[in-house]
């Protein structure tokens, strides 16, 4: 009853449970504390009736498989990633948070998640730490910028389905298109900025396998 009790603390004391590591460990408390059950239940029933209330449980499901594989997609190129990067999934679309040393790792992070199966927009917060190999911050926000509107404003692309970092000129386009039309129209308002010197296409086609 002591081991189990510490165990549904350390499950709740988290901030975001994933649910699939929830309910698995509630399972296995039910298993190896035959005696604990009513807790199982109680925490069990919770756990269920709070994920039902923001999404339904199939979603909560989905979501916690692609957390689990960004976060194995981190750990397998580079384990910096995994450490100092929080991902949160909610139907789908992620948010990165969190401090990395350099643009380049940032970058890093948008491209390996947006190779998950199931992800449908990326927001990538996390800070650079290192701030020294960036030239011109304010071109490149600029460059960012008039980007993102001119994908907003085409009605023939998707704009929530494309990152963008532009770090010293170069833009870097992640994300996954409908066809080949649609990425090379991204691509095209990319290589037409003001700001741009170079532009570095990461975009998927729907028809890709992701993992």
């Amino acid at each position: 009853m002591e081991s189990a009790s510490i165990l549904n603390d350390q499950l709740f004391s988290r901030s975001v449970v994933n649910p699939v590591i929830l309910i698995a460990s509630l399972i296995v408390c039910g298993l190896l504390f035959s005696g604990c059950a009513p807790a199982v239940v109680g925490v069990g029933t919770a756990a269920v009736a709070a994920s039902s209330t923001e999404k339904g449980i199939t979603t909560s499901v989905s979501d916690g498989l692609v957390f689990t594989k960004i976060q194995d997609n981190f750990l397998k190129t580079d384990a910096t990633l995994s450490q100092f990067v929080d991902v949160t999934v909610n139907d789908g679309a992620v948010l990165l948070t969190g401090k990395l040393k350099t643009p380049e790792e940032k970058i890093l992070a948008t491209k390996l998640t947006w190779e998950v199966r199931g992800v449908r927009e990326v927001v990538n917060e996390i800070q650079v730490t290192d701030k020294s190999s960036i030239k011109d911050v304010a071109k490149d926000l600029a460059a960012s910028a008039q980007l993102r509107g001119k994908l907003i404003a085409d009605t023939s692309v998707s704009s929530l389905n494309f990152s963008i970092d532009v770090v010293n000129g170069t833009v870097y386009l992640s994300g996954v298109a409908a066809d080949a039309e649609e990425m090379n129209r991204v691509v095209g308002y990319a290589r037409d900025l003001r700001f741009a010197q170079q532009v570095v296409n990461y975009i998927t086609l729907r028809i890709d396998q992701r993992d």
